[in-house]
């Protein structure tokens, strides 16, 4: 049984604007890779391109804890209203940025606002399902935002030359505000995401929880994680101290959660949980080579292939046909009980690398396209089929009452990851690409920096280049896309290696087992002491 109910027709609304919210959220995420070239030009940045996608990702994935802990003493259809204006907000931003400051700015806003729409989303849906049609939500939620990825690069591709790309943010602002309305009156005022104090409409609690709220906590994880995102995001070489700064902010986050914190961000209880810590690292190296597929397989389209940018968007729909296909297919056929979903997640978490692998040493320009379609096809059923599986090995292995935040933790990871992979596959993406131009170039008497510059942020530039230029930079792409996939497929090894170690038993098979063995350490001991007494 599900947790709560709404009437047909709310659940109609709710169903359509999630949706619509998720798909926005998720066109943010790839319309970039094929309108970065433009806006570059426009805004002179060539070499600073990776921070749109990154500034976005950060943003996105840095407050999502914070989101998760707010929805659970606000009411969920306040936070996801709320979330889907900052939405709008950012992308009205963008549209009218005339500076790289002012378009980060926005994309910065943009990621706000859709940590709270990507992690809110799964909270109520988790509420509105049961256990048997929980696998199947999740699917669907999933398979809203895949088509979004999808989408979002084709379309922005195809109406770039016609729109320009300021009329793709400008769309963005009423798919936001109207969605983010519904939300508000469709969701009933007592709708609750497991907070009985926000359930029965206790003002006198909620505000006592705001008051108790961990805000220094929020702080030093926020910082922690845009710290460590800022440094792997660096196009050329890594800083240090970021990353030493973030390790010393992450100490004093855990010792104020263990020893001052009120209502911690993250419950003590799941901290030291070792399913859910290795179930969400997984998660972050697994999805990490997930979006090192989605960011850079439109560029393997553009700089080796050649094609338009509309057709290299397009590259994208059989990856996600595949992640919606997988989501949808083990969450109807499959996930319908509550339970161990230990194996088949391990077996699609070793099915992913391989698909990685066969990307990094097949993506050339001689290899035929079917070939590559096929790869992503299975890249992305993998994928769609394991983060369902181990959502529902999560639900299994944690315990009830600590379900929406250890939801709300491994969607923030699923976020980060989009963080992560954008942030360290584009920095060895970009460095590989830049050593390996300079490298060709001046071994070719070609010398010249400012190719490099403008190649490394518009990879359509390849097909306006001749002769010896258009051979090198094209190897050159192809040479750092190969060292991309093959390093995100190590990633994606140890991310099998994480997920094998959260073990099979469920949070209350693990309680009968203690149980057992004090019972019977107990017995022994009593056994000991009668012999002694004999003796």
């Amino acid at each position: 049984m599900a947790s709560q109910a709404l009437s047909r027709v709310r659940g109609i609304l709710v169903f359509i604007a999630l949706g619509i919210l998720v798909f926005t959220v998720a066109t943010n995420m790839s319309l970039l890779t094929t309108t970065q070239s433009a806006i570059a030009d426009e805004l002179n940045s060539f070499e600073t391109t990776s921070w749109f996608t990154s500034a976005f990702l950060i943003t996105m994935s840095a407050l999502g804890p914070l989101n998760g802990k707010l929805s659970s003493v606000f009411p969920p259809r306040s936070c996801i209203s709320l979330s889907a204006m900052v939405l709008a907000l950012g992308s009205l931003i963008c549209a009218v940025s005339n500076r790289f400051g002012s378009f980060v700015a926005g994309r910065c806003v943009q990621g706000a606002g859709s940590s709270g729409v990507f992690t809110i989303s799964l909270i109520i849906v988790l509420e509105l399902t049961g256990s048997q049609r929980r696998g199947l939500g999740i699917g669907l939620l999933n398979t809203g935002f895949t088509i979004g990825v999808a989408v979002g690069a084709t379309a922005a591709g195809a109406l770039l030359p016609v729109t320009g790309w300021r009329a793709l943010f400008w769309l963005q602002v009423p798919a936001c505000v109207v969605p983010g309305l519904i939300l508000l009156f469709a969701l009933p005022g007592d709708f609750h995401g497991g907070k009985k104090g926000v359930e029965n409409g206790k003002a006198d609690d909620t505000w006592k929880r705001v008051r108790n709220l961990d805000y220094l906590g929020a702080v030093l994880l926020t910082t922690s994680l845009v710290l460590v995102l800022y440094a792997m995001a660096a196009p050329k070489k890594i800083p240090i101290w970021p990353i030493v700064v973030s390790a010393f902010v992450l100490i004093l986050f855990v010792n104020n959660e263990v020893f001052l914190a009120q209502d911690p961000i993250i419950p003590v209880s799941l901290l030291r949980s070792r399913g859910l810590l290795l179930t969400c690292l997984g998660t972050l190296g697994f999805m990490a080579g997930r979006w090192s597929v989605l960011f850079y397989e439109p560029t393997y389209a553009l700089a080796v292939r050649t094609w338009a940018p509309s057709a290299a968007g397009a590259m994208l729909v059989p990856t996600n046909f595949g992640f919606a296909l997988g989501g949808l297919s083990v969450g109807y056929l499959h996930i319908k009980r509550h339970g161990s979903f230990y194996a088949p997640t391990l077996v699609f978490y070793l099915l992913f690398p391989i698909t990685l692998v066969l990307l990094g040493l097949l993506s050339t320009g001689s290899v035929p396209a079917w070939a590559i379609v096929l790869i992503l096809f299975l890249c992305g059923f993998a994928t769609g089929a394991a983060m369902n599986y181990n959502l529902a090995h999560l639900l299994h292995i944690t315990p009830k009452e600590t379900h929406y935040v250890a939801t709300a933790l491994l969607s923030t990871f699923r976020g980060f990851a989009g963080s992560f992979g954008s942030a360290i596959g584009g920095g060895v993406f970009q460095r590989k690409l830049t050593t390996s131009l300079t490298s060709k170039l001046d071994n070719a008497n070609l010398t010249n920096p400012q190719l490099v510059r403008e190649l490394l942020g518009k990879p359509a530039l390849v097909d306006q280049l001749h002769g010896m230029e258009r051979e090198i930079a094209i190897e050159s792409y192809q040479d750092a896309l190969k060292i991309l996939w093959l390093a995100m497929a190590a990633v994606a090894v140890v991310s099998f290696l994480c997920q094998a170690g959260t073990g099979w038993q469920g949070h209350s098979e693990k309680q009968i087992l203690d149980e057992e063995r004090r019972a019977l350490l107990g017995e022994g001991r009593r056994d000991d002491h009668v012999r002694d007494i004999e003796d």
